[in-house]
């Protein structure tokens, strides 16, 4: 598995990285076919968080991207708790593969998704709307309007289907979509 890291205004040391290295080459047993991994660490620049070193690892392999993010006092503690969601990201993932494929290798996270006792997520209300056409900046208005957290509209600018969220951090993100051929 290839390991990928980018700090900023952080600084590990080797021992550090080798650790990192070493919990993410566990984490494989998980799900074969892990290829990479992205280590992304940082320092939160606002005083008012207690917790401001902060670690994102993103895995890919199978088609599928896992990510988690962890805050916490120093940079070894926020990497910890990462590897801690991705072990139960992981083991759902590989329990869902399981009972999707070969219902009689069921793990006990697959079974009780198999079962309707696990925490499989279903919409609880559907609503039909019509898609406006928009420009990004209309679509943030109309979105701070209704206190949604985003707004889905036809971006007039590219004429396709795009969203306009609000990030954690406060700050607002445009996806913008691609038809593919």
């Amino acid at each position: 598995m290839q390991i990928a890291f980018r700090s900023r205004n952080v600084s590990i040391g080797s021992g550090q990285r080798e650790r990192m290295e070493e919990r993410l080459s566990h984490l494989a047993k998980f799900l074969d076919g892990i290829e990479k991994a992205e280590i992304s660490l940082y320092e939160e620049k606002n005083p008012r968080i207690a917790e401001r070193e902060v670690c994102e690892v993103s895995m890919y392999g199978h088609g599928h991207v896992v990510r988690a993010k962890g805050s916490g006092f120093e940079v070894m503690e926020a990497f910890d708790r990462v590897v801690d969601k991705l072990e139960h990201r992981l083991e759902k993932l590989k329990g869902k593969l399981l009972c999707r494929t070969h219902p009689h290798h069921r793990t006990e996270s697959g079974k009780a998704a198999a079962n309707g006792s696990g925490s499989q997520k279903a919409p609880v209300k559907t609503k039909t709307f019509k898609i406006e056409s928009m420009t990004a900046a209309e679509a943030i208005l109309h979105m701070e309007l209704l206190s949604h957290s985003f707004y889905f509209f036809t971006n007039e600018d590219t004429g396709s289907p795009a969203v306009v969220y609000e990030r954690s951090d406060g700050s607002i993100g445009l996806i913008d979509s691609e038809v593919s051929a």
